[in-house]
């Protein structure tokens, strides 16, 4: 959000998707409350730091971290907050004050805060938990508007891979953020806390939704549930009239995103940037971005089939789509929009997406550092997102930000098909110094890291990971603040 957009808000005023918040110095129940409100009716744009007439008091620079850390715990507490929602706060600086922003997407569920149920009218939260017809109304609005809320009463447990996804899916989401309530939760809590299984209260139907059986659904079970479910991965550069290689993806969304991250790697060369000290794989950023949204922001109830081709200078994704804004989407004026918010809530619990809005963001941004171009976003019954990833990219290195390009060692290009010869297209670090660059980005994007998280985002051994830690200590680059069981890793400022 740009702060002529935040502007332009102060000056509309509060309304029925804009809500100010005063807040100086801590969280009120309020703030909740019009969270779950506008979950439940349009989304909406939320102020911390501002009175009720648009006047900006700020909030107290003092209190901002703290109010980050219990807006984010509250909303991820399924005893408070159900179904979970992972939302953040930016901060704005207007005039030299402090003002928190947060955009609440729509949910395909009916939310509810404290046990209690919120719509938005005009500019204020109603509590409607005790009216049954307009609960009824808010139901009947929200599962015709998302497929993935669809509930299939006979699906079973067996019919998931819950006993195979589900100790991942806790690791992954421990990795992205320590001490996450799923980790001590049994598989069916954590369906009933992420809003993948649910009842209808207005048929009495319950079951798993289609959300659940994309998510976890065995293939067979996929097909039955969402028969046009595909995503083609074509090679086009030598043979543009077919392809050079091709890989069809029925399986669940969790084991797709694994495939489709990995082909897009099979046929992409990697660059490396230094961004704070730290080396970063723009390509991976990249494909994320691309492929949890053809994976999460499709039309499930189509049988048209997603599509991510490789070609000679640019990366091109397809999926349909249900079209709010037909057209070319300009990054500058984009409002998000979720099309199944189950799936993208999920998708950023275990790290396999950001947050609503900021997708874009980092696909601008990666986009112009890989290739200098940013890409194209079209809107339509179909969406389509091309990556330029001109022939002019065609070396392995490291991209200094600062300084001129730097040639980074021993990455290797295998001339037959243009692919990098190395482990997942990451050069060869004999050195050590690509694997001491990844602990210092686990442990800047969360303090509180154990070993056994960091060999499991690398892809490294535990023994490995000890060992340059050990380094990285010796160095001075890193410090141990408290206990080894309770405290944290610090980065040490050079």
């Amino acid at each position: 959000m740009t702060l002529e957009q935040i502007r332009k808000l102060l000056a509309e005023g509060e309304g029925l998707t804009v809500e100010f918040k005063e807040c100086v110095n801590e969280l009120s129940n309020s703030v909740f409350e019009t969270v779950c409100a506008f979950s439940n009716r349009y989304g909406g744009y939320m102020l911390l730091g501002v009175k009720n007439d648009g006047e900006v008091i700020g909030v107290n620079p003092s209190a901002v971290q703290e109010m980050k850390k219990n807006f984010a715990n509250t909303l991820n507490n399924p005893q408070r907050f159900a179904p979970t929602l992972f939302l953040t706060f930016e901060e704005i600086d207007i005039a030299g004050k402090i003002v928190i922003f947060a955009y609440i997407p729509v949910s395909s569920q009916i939310q509810s805060f404290g046990g209690r149920i919120y719509d938005r009218n005009e500019d204020g939260d109603f509590d409607i938990t005790r009216s049954t017809q307009l609960i009824a109304n808010l139901s009947v609005r929200k599962s015709t508007q998302f497929t993935e809320r669809r509930v299939f009463p006979y699906a079973r447990e067996e019919h998931l891979k819950l006993d195979e996804l589900i100790p991942i899916i806790k690791r992954k989401a421990g990795n992205r953020r320590t001490g996450h309530p799923w980790g001590d939760m049994a598989a069916i809590e954590i369906m009933k806390s992420a809003g993948l299984y649910e009842e209808d209260i207005v048929t009495g139907v319950k079951g798993f939704n289609l959300a659940a059986i994309l998510l976890f659904g065995r293939d067979e079970i996929i097909q039955q549930a969402a028969p046009g479910y595909v995503t083609d991965c074509l090679r086009r550069i030598d043979n543009v009239d077919r392809y050079d290689d091709r890989e069809r993806v029925e399986s669940n969304l969790i084991e797709s995103f694994d495939t489709l991250m990995n082909f897009i790697r099979k046929h992409t060369l990697d660059r490396f940037f230094l961004i704070d000290s730290l080396n970063v794989s723009v390509r991976d950023h990249i494909a994320k971005e691309l492929v949890s949204n053809i994976l999460v922001h499709r039309e499930f109830s189509s049988p048209f089939p997603a599509r991510i081709v490789v070609e000679k200078d640019r990366l091109v994704a397809e999926n349909w789509n249900r079209p709010l804004r037909p057209g070319r989407i300009d990054p500058a004026n984009f409002e998000p929009y979720p099309k199944n918010p189950i799936l993208a809530r999920f998708f950023v619990q275990i790290g396999y997406a950001d947050t609503l809005g900021s997708g874009l963001r980092n696909l601008c941004k990666y986009t112009k550092m890989y290739s200098g171009v940013e890409p194209e976003l079209i809107e339509g019954d179909v969406f389509k997102t091309i990556i330029p990833i001109g022939a002019h990219v065609a070396e392995n290195r490291v991209v200094n930000l600062v300084n001129e390009p730097i040639s980074y060692g021993n990455g290797t290009v295998n001339d037959d098909d243009g692919t990098v010869n190395d482990n997942d297209g990451i050069v060869n670090d004999s050195d050590g110094t690509v694997t001491s660059l990844k602990i210092l980005s686990a442990i800047r994007d969360n303090p509180a890291v154990t070993i056994e998280q960091i060999a499991e985002l690398c892809g490294i051994s535990k023994r490995t990971i000890a060992r340059e830690i050990k380094k990285l200590r010796e160095q001075g680059k890193i410090r141990r603040i408290g206990s080894d069981k309770t405290g944290h890793w610090e980065i040490q400022k050079p």
